[in-house]
């Protein structure tokens, strides 16, 4: 192992994102290893490469026998066991539970092993003892900010007040701040209160929006978004007489599309990007590669974006998993405007090969100062480990690279590790104390 290798190895982790269970829950009750390391990510690669959605509830489905579940997946966990996100599974069913490969005569032992190290101190042992992880910025998607803190600072991205298309999603808010909403002036106000109720538990927040709709969020009036409202909250066709599966009747109120509530959901972003203006708090953006199957990746080109970056000059903007496939466009973004960063969450799980190149041309064009260099993006922390792993041995091979071709100095490449893997996200969450 050379000395920028162990160097590499040797620096604590400030990981930009994270989607992890508490340690409380997770080891209040019994753990399944396809439940796990299904939860996300290979499970997409798995129904990608033909295993059908029913089966892969099935799969999931504990009742039935663990070996009858593998057997289920099997012949689709050999197809595409090559991509990174198997990667992942294999460094950490390896390095954590000693297991060397998973398949069927394995997998009863790693359901064993993992159900008896499962017990308080597990993130401890697995976060800072094995992937030196100071901390790392949470998500928690629902906007949990009552967090174990020696792991995780959350963020919020505050969807009740953005996606509202009929009235029970009004109440919903209304209920949250317990407040009256009649108004787009109520709920600017409701929103109000409930940023300044967890202002002192968060640091920043999530714009996740792509995974619904295009982010290309336009400067609209207050009369447009008020319409829209008005709307939702006015109209007597908003209502649908709805039996639920056990007979009863109910009454409920209908929603509007997406599409119609557009001008709502773009004043209510620009409210929230004022607002971390006002506190001086970052905003991370998802941009490029959705999870899951069936998205329309173009909805989360960067580019969309530039509106926001003008206007709100003195927000920084931590935009996620390099844009992949638009690393490029986020590149001349993060080049020419002072407040945009790139993050490369998650881009070492997609393709490895593909967050290495990523990051050999980023340290041509873009500061170093401005580039993220590890997020883990996971449910579940052995997920978090082994991307760490991959993370850490291509930033490795990107640095030693340009020191063998004379572009750093051995003592550059070490600089530029420490801000890829730990300082620059401290320079951008300010409030983040470690």
């Amino acid at each position: 192992m050379s000395s920028l290798e162990t160097y590499v190895e040797n620096l604590w982790i400030v990981d930009s994102h994270e989607h992890t269970v508490q340690e409380d829950e997770r080891v209040s009750s019994k753990v399944d290893p396809l439940q796990i390391f299904l939860s996300q990510y290979a499970s997409s690669d798995l129904i990608s490469a033909g295993l059908t959605v029913e089966d892969y509830v099935h799969a999931l489905d504990t009742r039935i026998p663990l070996k009858e579940r593998w057997k289920i997946i099997e012949p689709y966990w050999v197809k595409a066991k090559n991509t990174s996100y198997f990667e992942v599974i294999k460094l950490a069913v390896q390095d954590i539970y000693g297991i060397s490969e998973l398949n069927e005569d394995t997998v009863e032992d790693l359901s064993i092993k993992m159900n008896s190290m499962n017990k308080k101190g597990l993130y401890k042992w697995i976060l800072k003892d094995l992937a030196k992880i100071k901390v790392s910025i949470y998500d928690g998607i629902s906007d949990i900010v009552e967090v174990d803190r020696s792991f995780f600072l959350p963020v919020v991205r505050l969807e009740d007040f953005i996606l509202i298309r009929s009235r029970e999603d009004v109440r919903r808010v209304s209920e949250s701040v317990k407040i009256p909403i009649h108004s787009l002036r109520d709920l600017e106000k409701a929103l109000e209160i409930k940023v300044q109720s967890i202002l002192d538990k968060i640091v920043g927040f999530k714009i996740a929006l792509a995974y619904r709709r295009d982010i290309h969020f336009e400067k609209v009036t207050f009369d447009e978004a008020e319409k829209v409202l008005n709307k939702i909250l006015g109209s007597e066709k908003t209502f649908i007489r709805y039996t639920s599966p056990d007979g009863v009747r109910l009454t409920m109120s209908d929603e509007l599309s997406v599409e119609e509530c557009r001008h709502l959901q773009n004043y209510m972003v620009h409210r929230i990007l004022g607002l971390a203006c006002k506190h001086k708090l970052p905003v991370q953006v998802h941009t490029g590669l959705q999870e899951g199957n069936l998205n329309l990746v173009s909805n989360s080109n960067p580019l969309n974006l530039a509106n926001l970056f003008m206007e709100y000059y003195d927000v920084k903007f931590d935009v996620f998993h390099g844009s992949y496939p638009y690393v490029r466009e986020l590149a001349v973004l993060a080049k020419n405007f002072p407040n945009v960063y790139v993050d490369l969450c998650w881009l070492h799980a997609v393709s490895s090969s593909s967050a290495k190149s990523a990051l050999e041309e980023l340290l041509d064009m873009v500061p170093a100062n401005k580039i993220i260099g590890f997020g883990g993006d996971y449910k579940h922390v052995e997920g978090i480990y082994g991307h760490s792993k991959i993370a850490r041995k291509n930033i490795f091979e990107v640095l030693q690279d340009k020191v063998d071709c004379g572009r750093f100095s051995f003592d550059e490449a070490k600089n530029i590790a420490r801000m890829l893997l730990h300082d620059n996200l401290l320079e951008i969450f300010a409030t983040i104390k470690v």
